[in-house]
């Protein structure tokens, strides 16, 4: 019985490694990219940022959005560590920008990986 699977595995090539494709790095990579927009309340902060000309006071975020302050600002600090947006101290309050040039960095990579599982 051994034999005649080994013989349908040989003639059928059901057990020819295959590549994933990408290692386990560039994985991690793409994942952690896409992980910036996987909360609906990041993707909030980062519109209404991306849509202002201005700085945005952090008063002004957390008016906008549907959760409490603390959780306000863990997603901003999460948003920093991606490099997506820096702030600055204005007396008591916190201003925050959009780092747009990394911004279109993470677009483009993320549009590069995608455009890679259309082909």
């Amino acid at each position: 019985m051994t034999g005649i699977i080994e013989l349908i595995a040989q003639t059928t090539g059901c057990c020819t490694p295959a590549s994933a494709g990408i290692n386990e790095s560039e994985a991690e990579a793409i994942s952690a990219d896409f992980q910036v927009f996987a909360h609906p309340v990041r993707v909030q902060l980062l519109t209404l940022l991306t849509r202002s000309s201005e700085d945005v006071c952090v008063c002004d975020l957390e008016a906008a959005v549907a959760v409490k302050q603390p959780t306000v600002s863990y997603h901003l600090k999460l948003l920093r560590e991606a490099g997506l947006v820096s702030y600055e101290r204005r007396g008591p309050w916190a201003y925050y920008r959009v780092e747009r040039e990394r911004l279109a960095s993470l677009k483009a990579r993320i549009n590069s990986h995608l455009d890679g599982w259309n082909r």
